[in-house]
């Protein structure tokens, strides 16, 4: 099979990096003299320049190039937004981004020969976009995918690859493009082939609205008419089009899946011919791994690309691997990266991106070359810990842990839908809080907890922290036993409405790691049903 021209470019590209990435430099240099006067900074260095753009001043205070509008963070960081500049360029390097992976997915086809044919279908989708603010200065301020939704760039790149309508992904309200979204797959659920959302969990957000709302979708298949509170005029005129004529049949083959005791494999039997998930399902979206393969009959989840809202840093040359092994490769035409050496103190010296070695830690980390561009690996977050006393707890430490005690859930029959934590220091000594939503595997809605169950997953999550937390808790009882508290289902989409609400855009959003929000918490604690304590010390 010939290569195309997307892949071409990306062994072109990851051929010669080293060169690109001069050049690349070499442009940013004549315009802003940029590696001799700028050294490495923080976004909070960065901040006041951009803000002064913001207010109306020339984009020359920090640009070599106009700035042309704003892209704004999900906050998921360090719990707040932060907005980041761009120039039209971004978009056409978007779009070879898009074009680059699917090349590389379809490349890999012929080896994987039981997803043939998924080139000729649709992809089910659950984008949509907000509303857009604006600067003083009039420059629109806006989340990454609403922006691209936007953009003529995508609009001359999209050539009808989704079941939804454009007027669906171009929704504000994400409840409403939610229900067109399935109204639209289920009436083509022979075409799907696939399924994109950006996070794993942005997924199951979506399988919990069809629990809630199946039986109205059925009814508006039945009756060929969408539902009355459906009031986004573009929604509502596109989705009628494509429900066409009342579909009884439809709807009875729907009400029949949906109507099972158990929703194990719901995607496969609503959509017969789906192939694979593309999303995201690293760092902390892999706890969404066993709830995607319980609702998928285990399709492969494919993890293509890996962006931010700073930049597109690279993509899967090995689309098809497990997601515990995914890597990316450093595309060096997006972005000029420098790589800071982690845990080498305040000397560590910036590495430019043909010198990183392969296994040393950076921001981010290096695991391998392709051609000669590094690949890196999502492994945590920059700072996101819980600590109570001088123990550092990283997301890695968390996801590994959350990882490990699904094994005893699933033992026992239930999923975890989601988590969040917080150091509690209103004990002494402070000790680990966990909220957990837990769902049953069958589909009686009554979740059964086993006090012998729970309190074993309280210690499997100890075992799996590290050797300066288990310490202070067996040997200097300086830490307190860890806690579950559940809560009751559904709380964590209440969690994520609650930051929705305050500014969060739903395709972008994932729970907090660890919470800090006073109203966040609340909504938490007013929905724990039950506790739980780890009742050993771990081992050593």
């Amino acid at each position: 099979m010939n290569l195309n021209s997307e892949l071409k470019a990306l062994e072109e590209l990851s051929s010669n990096a080293k060169q690109i990435q001069e050049d690349m430099l070499e442009e940013i240099l004549r315009t802003e003299l940029f590696k001799k006067n700028v050294p490495v900074v923080t976004y909070e260095d960065v901040k006041p320049y951009m803000e002064r753009v913001a207010n109306g001043e020339p984009s020359d205070v920090i640009s070599g190039e106009p700035i042309t509008q704003f892209f704004i963070s999900s906050g998921t960081s360090e719990g707040k937004q932060k907005i980041y500049p761009l120039n039209n360029k971004y978009f056409q390097k978007r779009i070879f981004i898009e074009n680059l992976r699917n090349s590389i997915f379809f490349f890999f086809l012929p080896v994987y020969r039981h997803i043939k044919g998924v080139e000729d279908g649709k992809v089910m989708t659950f984008l949509n976009t907000r509303a857009i603010s604006r600067t003083p200065s009039g420059l629109t301020v806006a989340p990454v995918i609403t922006s691209f939704l936007m953009s003529h760039s995508f609009k001359n790149w999209s050539s009808k690859r989704y079941t939804s309508p454009d007027q669906v992904l171009l929704c504000c309200d994400n409840k409403q493009s939610t229900c067109c979204h399935f109204l639209c797959s289920l009436v083509q659920r022979e075409e799907v082939v696939s399924i994109f959302v950006p996070f794993a969990c942005s997924l199951i957000d979506a399988i919990k609205f069809l629990e809630i709302h199946w039986k109205e979708l059925c009814n508006n298949i039945r009756s060929g008419r969408v539902s009355e509170w459906i009031t986004d005029l573009g929604c509502r005129d596109s989705v009628s089009k494509v429900l066409g004529v009342p579909n009884a049949e439809l709807a009875d083959k729907i009400e029949r899946e949906c109507g099972q005791t158990s929703w194990e494999g719901i995607i496969t039997r609503l959509w017969p011919n789906i192939k694979f998930i593309q999303s995201v399902v690293t760092g902390q979206m892999s706890q969404c791994i066993p709830i995607l393969e319980f609702y998928s009959s285990k399709l492969p989840l494919v993890s293509l690309n890996y962006s931010a809202s700073e930049t597109l840093f690279g993509v899967n040359v090995n689309p098809l691997c497990k997601p515990q092994d995914v890597s990316y490769t450093c595309v060096p035409n997006t972005s000029y990266f420098e790589f800071f050496p982690v845990d080498e103190g305040n000397n560590a010296q910036v590495v430019d991106l043909v010198d990183v070695k392969l296994g040393h830690l950076y921001d981010p980390v290096v695991t391998g070359f392709y051609n000669k561009t590094p690949q890196f690996r999502f492994v945590r977050r920059k700072d996101t810990v819980i600590s109570v006393h001088i123990e550092k707890t990283t997301e890695e430490d968390i996801v590994n842990a959350v990882n490990r005690v699904t094994t005893v859930l699933e033992s026992a029959g239930l999923m975890l839908m989601g988590f969040t934590c917080k150091s509690d220091m209103s004990t002494f000594p402070g000790h680990y809080v966990f909220y957990w939503e837990l769902k049953p595997q069958n589909f009686d809605g009554i979740v059964k907890l086993d006090n012998n169950v729970m309190v074993k997953c309280c210690c499997v999550m100890e075992e799996s922290f590290n050797i300066l937390y288990r310490r202070h808790r067996r040997k200097y009882g300086t830490i307190g036993p860890l806690e579950i508290r559940v809560t009751q289902q559904g709380t964590f989409y209440s969690l994520m409405e609650y930051f929705i609400s305050q500014g969060a855009f739903a395709h972008q959003y994932k729970t907090p790691l660890c919470i800090n929000s006073p109203q966040g918490l609340a909504i938490l604690e007013d929905r724990v049903i039950s506790q739980f304590f780890s009742d050993k010390s771990p081992p050593r």
